[in-house]
């Protein structure tokens, strides 16, 4: 018994330092992706250093991404005047005129891209499920990836906290 209680403090202790040094890690950078609006327009994140970019893989298919368009209107308004952006890229399954009307009907107010070939999908890791999305810092860095819906009250804690 005298032996677990060091081994459990020892144990701890790393565990500690290993979270701490996962969080210094340097964050990846986002791929050097140059997206299609569905007006034409080409948006690179490039051209959008600076600024903090959500990217969402979505469908209109997916029922969470659906839900979760109402709320990332809310925030693109929101924040949109204090350097955030917002691409929502559709799978390249995703009929092309399903898009555009989805669009078209809940008047997005942000770019939307079509990933027909797949390629974005590719450079974000492969991307395959929906809603997967990812934040990219001022500096280009990738600060989270997340797969599901978002969560929007966390989602402004980090908007506030890297547009401040």
């Amino acid at each position: 018994m005298k032996l677990a209680k060091p081994l459990l403090i020892a144990v701890a202790a790393l565990a500690i330092v290993g979270a701490l040094v996962y969080a210094l890690m340097d964050k990846p950078g986002a791929p050097a992706s140059t997206f299609t609006t569905l007006e034409g327009q080409t948006l690179s994140l490039e051209a959008l250093r600076g600024k903090v970019v959500l990217v969402n893989f979505w469908a209109t298919s997916c029922p969470g991404c659906v839900k979760e368009m109402p709320d990332m209107v809310e925030v693109y308004r929101e924040y949109k005047d204090r350097g955030f952006e917002i691409i929502a890229v559709a799978m390249s399954y995703d009929p092309p005129n399903y898009v555009q009307s989805f669009v078209q009907t809940r008047q997005l107010p942000f770019p939307v891209a079509l990933d027909v070939t797949g390629e974005h999908a590719r450079a974000f890791g492969d991307v395959q499920l929906t809603p997967t999305t990812f934040i990219i810092g001022k500096d280009g860095r990738i600060l989270e990836q997340k797969l599901g819906e978002i969560d929007f009250i966390r989602l402004r804690a980090l908007l506030d906290r890297e547009l401040a």
